[in-house]
């Protein structure tokens, strides 16, 4: 092997570039760029050897000295580095690749004179991350950085496996911070340790990630939001959650192949494609007397408590004899690096013989019998039970009540929680303070607040050793209810991350306040209040199964002195939401909305009562009650009224625009659809879980547009509205938007818009696991097939997403299919069950309410009576007209030119040609100037033809 050129040196300058390698740093036009270790290793090595042939066997011993590395981690570092360094653009040439013998740094280098205080600031220009900071300097940690990090790049899926306190997580945020320059779609941390319930891992995740977490099943949303990202996904404190944790990295693997996985736990996930890495405790130095300062300085362990000692404040000579009880203590915690720092930040305090002397007590009476305990026994259990023996009384009191809290909490809540006679405040914020200090309790700002937590290991030392404090708890479950009510009304516009964190580590406490309160020696009545107020925060983040679990339960212990409560009424309500999403259109749904709704009227509560009329509305129209739905409609504009403000009538207007525009009442739904789109008070009327009421108002009122022929105008709004829906990060109301959309190109016939829009839908849909939507894409699909010349396969995907949507008791668009079901069964000469299904569609229409269609099929019904064997054209003529007047009389001048259409190639045919052309020209008057469909281009057709 040839020998390694002496490393560059001093300041070095190539192309537009500048390195200094001692500070290991390259910038370009005073920027520093996002280059990874080892990366920057392989640029100092080749830039030591310029214009020479370096081979990858040289190449790889200097950059991974002792280690064997597979080519495949060469080339991948080698190809980071040639594309921060812009190699081969615009004409740049560094580094150049001889096949079968290496490479080769081709740049003029020059030196660079640049005093110190010139040297440009780093300015590292990283992709957005939420990533935790890495500590300052790691110690003792550089060679398994290095390995773990060759083995995810290489293997894509790494577990670093060790007991608590050994440093997992540590070396995790390193190695992601080390290679966030290889992931253009970032790295995502995500820390279970806070997690008691292994279903609501694949929730924190969606979260953590910005998607919300709506059904029953929310894998099948995970998997397809990543199948095609470039991330590292890091899943922290894995153990206790591992039965969940396994099959889901494993499912993620498989399913993203773009996705590197870095799990820390105390054991393997035992799934393929894993590689385990055991990260060791510190070296620490052998018991062997004549250990000297300088050989003490080469072990990691010494070197940390060295350094944690020091920065807690603890003045230490180093000496022959110090170096000797460090060395000594570092043994006794076998390594750890929590215990290390933990008996570090007590030197300041207690000196280093007596911390020593403490430690020997303290531990070694501890260690007795429990030689088969697992290691979070023998070493962590063993150092948080000495390191909370070195409290004061009043620590260990405020400690112990801080265990109440799960993740993260504020001071405030603290201050409200702690106190009682025996902690007042004033002592509450000493004691606080000086568990900070004592590395008791975790210090992280998020946003603009301080926040703390405890250690997932503390919280649980402190829960088995506290005695059972139902006021504590209480006091606990109080403050977040309050809470809730306080924060409720923003949890649905959370904008960014840092505040999604903020929002998700509350839910934590909410929970472990709601697992109290139903829980044995609970305060019932508490729960109740607090189930009421979480449910809206449940159901903005999307978490509807979580919130139907809690309201189930709390309505089970609401007794006789609760019932008819606003609790009741708000549990109720969250309850047939999430019923009507997560189980269709069942009765339980309907239940629970009608007790609610009957609760706000009988404590004659307007406000509650209009949301919940909006709730009833959506309800049935989902279900296809259009008449029940128009009723509710009905009821929500005479209480908007004695309301009496702006943003209760365009609520009102939106419910009642919409279900008229249904019922096929045009020139009337026109009217409180533009209220609702443009009228004062428009701004604020969302309401429930994805539903935007302004923007259901503006994709409805774009279709009545297009109805009363105006299509340009439709098809602009309709583009307005579902721009507006993506801007809302609302997956429901985009959906709903977009389907509207849909349905105007398909009117339109613009087959290939309709296709962009759907598979767009369908897109959003899968990412969502929105089952009903799912069907309703795949069933406009059918009709895309059907309008395509593909009838026999477009007619079965219809019937099977109605036999889907019939399942899940979702009817709205069961009309539509039907009419496409139609002209499907038409176009394979099934006229017979084309006929049988018409009459069906239209005795369901009469049913329900839906008479937006009815021009429609029994223009429909007028073309199977001209289709059959023994065509029917006098009843085909009546047909004809029937919808020609019904049009007219609605006000659907869309729907009119399509019967005169049909009546005026039926008068051509019997040689009536003037009757034909009076009925063309009569419909096609009304119609915007510049207007342009594909009912219009068949009509100017068949006049042409006359």
């Amino acid at each position: 092997m040839t020998e390694a050129a002496r490393p560059a040196t001093g300041t070095l300058s190539f192309g537009p570039f500048i390195v200094t390698p001692y500070e290991r740093l390259i910038t370009r036009d005073g920027v520093a760029l996002p280059l990874g270790a080892k990366a920057f290793d392989m640029l100092i090595a080749l830039m030591s050897r310029p214009n020479e042939v370096v081979s990858k066997w040289d190449l790889m011993a200097q950059v991974w000295p002792g280690l064997t590395v597979e080519e495949a981690s060469l080339r991948f570092h080698i190809a980071a580095l040639r594309k921060v360094l812009g190699d081969g653009k615009d004409g740049a040439r560094y580094i150049t690749t001889l096949s079968g013998r290496g490479y080769c740094f081709v740049a003029p280098i020059s030196h660079v004179a640049m005093p110190p205080e010139q040297r440009p600031a780093p300015q590292l220009d990283l992709p957005p991350v939420k990533l935790p900071n890495r500590l300052q300097r790691m110690v003792g940690r550089d060679d398994a950085i290095a390995v773990v990090s060759d083995k995810l790049i290489t293997s894509r899926f790494v577990t670093i496996v060790g007991p608590g306190g050994v440093g997992k997580t540590a070396v995790a945020i390193a190695i992601a911070h080390d290679l966030l320059g290889t992931f253009a779609d970032a790295a995502h941390f995500v820390d279970l340790a806070a997690l008691s319930d292994p279903d609501l891992v694949i929730t924190s995740i969606l979260l953590m990630l910005g998607l919300p977490a709506q059904t029953d099943d929310p894998l099948p949303a995970l998997l397809a939001h990543v199948r095609d990202k470039k991330m590292l996904l890091i899943l922290d404190n894995c153990e206790h959650v591992i039965a969940t944790v396994a099959p889901l990295a494993a499912a993620i693997f498989q399913a993203a192949p773009h996705v590197h996985i870095l799990a820390t736990s105390r054991e393997a996930l035992r799934v393929e494609g894993e590689q385990v890495y055991r990260l060791a405790p510190l070296a620490v130095p052998p018991d062997e007397s004549g250990l000297t300062v300088a050989a003490a300085r080469t072990y990691p362990a010494l070197q940390l408590f060295l350094e944690r000692a020091t920065a807690s404040g603890a003045q230490i000579a180093l000496d022959d004899a110090n170096a000797a009880i460090i060395a000594r203590i570092c043994r006794k915690l076998d390594g750890m690096a929590l215990a290390i720092e933990l008996a570090a930040g007590r030197v300041e305090a207690y000196g280093l013989k007596q911390t020593a002397t403490l430690l020997d007590e303290r531990l070694n009476l501890l260690w007795q019998g429990q030689r088969t305990a697992p290691p979070r026994q023998k070493t962590l259990q063993a150092t948080l039970d000495w390191s909370y023996g070195l409290l004061s009384d009043t620590e260990r009191l405020v400690l112990r009540r801080l265990a109440v809290f799960a993740g993260h909490f504020t001071i405030d809540a603290a201050l409200e929680v702690v106190p009682d006679d025996r902690v007042d405040r004033s002592h509450l914020f000493d004691a606080i303070d000086s568990l900070v200090a004592k590395s008791m309790v975790a210090p992280r700002p998020i946003g603009a607040m301080m926040r703390y937590r405890l250690l997932d290991t503390t919280r649980a030392y402190l829960l088995e050793i506290a005695p059972d404090d139902a006021a504590l708890a209480a006091r606990h479950a109080t403050y977040y209810r309050q809470w809730l009510e306080q924060a409720g009304s923003t949890w649905a516009t959370v904008p960014g991350a840092d505040e999604r964190a903020v929002h998700f580590s509350a839910l934590h406490n909410v929970r472990a306040a709601l697992d109290w309160c139903f829980g044995t020696g609970g305060d019932i009545k508490i729960g109740i209040a607090l189930a009421a107020a979480a449910a809206p925060i449940f159901l903005a983040m999307s978490l509807l199964t979580e919130c139907r679990r809690w309201s189930e339960r709390a309505l089970r212990a609401i007794g006789p002195s609760s019932q008819g409560s606003a609790e009741e009424m708000h549990i109720q309500a969250a309850l047939g939401l999430t019923l009507m999403f997560t189980r269709g259109g069942s009765e339980a749904a309907r239940a629970a909305l009608s007790r609610s709704l009957a609760i706000a009227e009988a404590r004659g509560d307007a406000p509650n009562q209009l949301q919940l009329l909006g709730r009833m509305h959506i309800f049935h129209e989902r279900m296809g009650e259009f008449d029940a739905a128009l009723g509710y409609a009905q009821q929500s504009l005479i209480v908007a009224e004695a309301l009496g403000d702006a943003a209760s009538a365009a609520l009102a207007h939106s419910l009642l625009g919409v279900s008229l525009h249904l019922a096929g009442e045009h020139r009337d739904a026109l009217t409180m659809l533009e209220a609702a789109w443009r009228g004062p008070g428009t701004e604020r009327i969302s309401t429930v879980y994805g539903f935007d009421h302004r923007n259901r108002a503006g994709i409805s009122l774009a279709r009545e547009l297009w109805l009363q022929g105006r299509p340009a105008d439709a098809r602009r709004l309709a583009r307005q509205t579902v721009a507006e829906a993506a801007q809302m990060d609302h997956p429901i109301t985009l959906c709903i938007a977009l389907i509207w959309a849909v349905s105007i190109d398909l009117w339109d016939g613009d087959l290939d818009g309709a296709e962009e829009s759907i598979d767009r839908f369908i897109a959003l849909a899968e990412a969502r696991s929105m089952g009903p939507y799912l069907a309703v894409g795949r069933g406009v699909k059918g009709e895309l097939a059907i309008r395509r010349g593909e009838a026999a396969d477009g007619v079965e995907t219809i019937k099977s997403c109605l036999r889907e949507l019939h399942d899940s008791g979702y009817e709205l668009l069961t009309t539509t299919f039907n009419i496409a079901m139609v002209q499907g069964l038409l176009a394979l000469g099934q006229t017979e069950q084309s006929a049988g299904l018409i009459d069906d569609a239209i005795r369901l229409v009469e049913r329900s309410g839906d008479h937006l269609y009815m021009p429609e099929l029994l223009r429909m019904k007028g073309r199977i009576l001209l289709s059959l064997p023994e065509p029917g054209a006098d009843q085909a003529e009546a047909r004809f007209m029937q919808s020609l007047e019904l049009s007219r009389r609605q006000g659907a001048k869309a729907w009119e030119l399509r019967a005169a259409i049909g009546l005026a190639a039926l008068f051509a045919q019997r040689g009536q040609r003037e009757e034909a052309k009076r009925s063309l020209q009569s419909a096609l008057e009304g119609f915007s100037e510049g207007s342009d469909t594909a009912d219009i281009g068949a009509a100017n057709a068949l006049l042409m033809m006359l």
